[in-house]
């Protein structure tokens, strides 16, 4: 096992520890964690026609009228595609060990199949390069929303032959950059790909079928299953999957039907995706609320064998907390079909982030007790977690570049890496965090309106400006800890 690996996969659920400096806690994350940022493909790289990549259908989405904020696409974005290098500078800068990176399957297959584009490959061979050049780890997402429209036409994930399509597409990538990258993960965060793209038609591709989501559920679940077995086949060290897994609380932790609110909404959120991944199938009362809606013919013998088997590690998205109430007379949400008539789900509470989510840091410990207790001897890694907040640059002056103080953002992060500190305290086996985002971006259907990046960028000039918080960011990857 390389070193760059052993950093990655060692137990980090070695003690972490308190320390008391001048009348200061001083927080230490055990010795090995990793410290990084998180990118997407089409969120950062532009290039959107370049070396012969096609369409996405996110490409398709963004130029749907209504659907993207102001008509905005990924067309250019951060022109990461051609600035990689100087980015890949500004991480060194900043200390960060890892990052991770999605892979635009656009530019492997521009049709989803056949022979893979070099061009396309040569791009994140140099990108993987620049990042070892620099003692940055990289971590690939095969599969971050971008699919080739050409599948999309035939059905996208509804069809049981993108599962198909994934793994050839996965093998693809992993015979040009097996050599040199040692942490490989499948999807980012099905939830948003099934539902937002097929239940609620939020994102690509935009449409409103509750049967088509719980469909696309499972396709995505057995393209991780094929793509995983063919990446072990094909030698890969560490294979995963990355998940958005919500921290359900009831309104009134009293009320019995609150507390059958969350359980259903748990159902749809989380263990409709980790216990087919992590607990051998799915659970029966998932099964029985699918089966109201869809007769679950998708789901064939040997499939879920096929998606439990072992993975190295488990990428936790997190951002916010979910309240809900069961309520006869409940809205529902259009993102969790059949939850009409049983659940209401409470507006959040301040403070907020930019996108109107509720700040509670104390979620993610929970979220991370869960999944260690529910389902123990699975790594963690924070693969996403990081808010949006209204910065933007003041005047550059002579003493130099315009300064972005972002101390709302600042104060997220360490409320996050305080809650994160004391899951491992609690026995988590938590190996890194990677903040979100690197940079600004295409924020998906908010278009470029809303800022997650500690890294600033004037999208008109493509300047980068390293906000307070990056500069903070820098000083816990220096130190270790808080």
């Amino acid at each position: 096992m390389s070193e760059r690996s052993e950093r990655t996969s060692r137990h980090s659920n070695e003690a972490s520890t308190t320390l008391r400096s001048g009348g200061v806690d001083e927080l230490r994350f055990p010795e090995h964690f990793l410290w990084g940022a998180a990118t997407a493909a089409y969120q950062i790289e532009g290039a959107a026609r370049d070396d012969g990549r096609g369409p996405s259908i996110w490409d398709t989405f963004s130029r749907t009228p209504g659907k993207v904020y102001q008509g905005h696409t990924g067309d250019v974005a951060c022109d990461h595609y051609h600035r990689y290098t100087d980015d890949v500078a500004l991480m060194a800068e900043l200390g960060l060990r890892a990052y991770r990176f999605s892979v635009a399957w656009p530019r492997i297959q521009p049709d989803g199949t056949g022979p893979a584009n070099p061009r396309g490959l040569d791009f994140y061979d140099r990108l993987t390069d620049a990042l070892l050049d620099r003692g940055i780890d990289p971590i690939v997402t095969l599969y971050h929303w971008d699919l080739p429209q050409s599948l999309g036409d035939r059905g996208g994930w509804t069809n049981r032959d993108t599962a198909e399509h994934f793994a050839t597409y996965a093998t693809a990538v992993y015979a040009r950059l097996g050599d040199r990258i040692d942490v490989w993960t499948t999807l980012n965060e099905p939830w948003c790909s099934a539902y937002l793209g097929y239940a609620n038609g939020l994102h690509a591709p935009g449409e409103q079928d509750p049967a088509a989501a719980f469909t696309a559920v499972h396709h995505l679940l057995l393209g991780h299953g094929l793509a995983a077995r063919a990446l072990r086949a094909a030698g890969a060290r560490s294979v995963g999957v990355t998940v958005n897994p919500a921290d359900v609380r009831p309104a009134d932790p009293e009320s019995a039907a609150d507390a059958a609110a969350v359980r259903l909404v748990d159902g749809l959120h989380n263990r409709i995706f980790l216990d087919p991944l992590l607990a051998g199938g799915y659970p029966d009362d998932v099964r029985e609320h699918v089966a109201r809606i869809v007769e679950p013919t998708f789901i064939r013998d040997g499939d879920e064998k096929l998606i439990a088997a072992p993975i190295d590690l488990l990428g936790i998205n997190y951002y916010a907390p979910s309240y809900v109430a069961g309520r006869p007379d409940g809205a529902g949400n259009g993102a969790y079909p059949g939850t009409e008539g049983a659940v209401h789900f409470l507006p959040p509470a301040g403070p907020l982030t930019d996108m109107g989510w509720m700040i509670e840091p104390a979620g993610l410990t929970r979220l991370l007790e869960r999944i260690a207790t529910d389902y123990p001897g699975v790594p963690l890694l924070i693969t996403e977690n990081g808010g949006a907040f209204p910065d933007k640059p003041g005047a550059d002056s002579p003493d130099g570049p315009a300064q972005v103080i972002d101390a709302d953002r600042i104060a997220y992060l360490d409320g996050h890496l305080r809650a994160a500190h004391e899951a491992i305290s609690r026995g988590v086996d938590l190996r890194g965090y990677l903040v979100w985002s690197f940079l600004d971006n295409f924020e998906w259907a908010e278009g470029y309106r809303k800022r997650f990046g500690i890294v600033h960028v004037d999208y008109l000039t493509q300047r980068r400006t390293p906000k307070a918080s990056a500069r903070w960011y820098q000083e816990v990857i220096s130190r270790n800890g808080l």
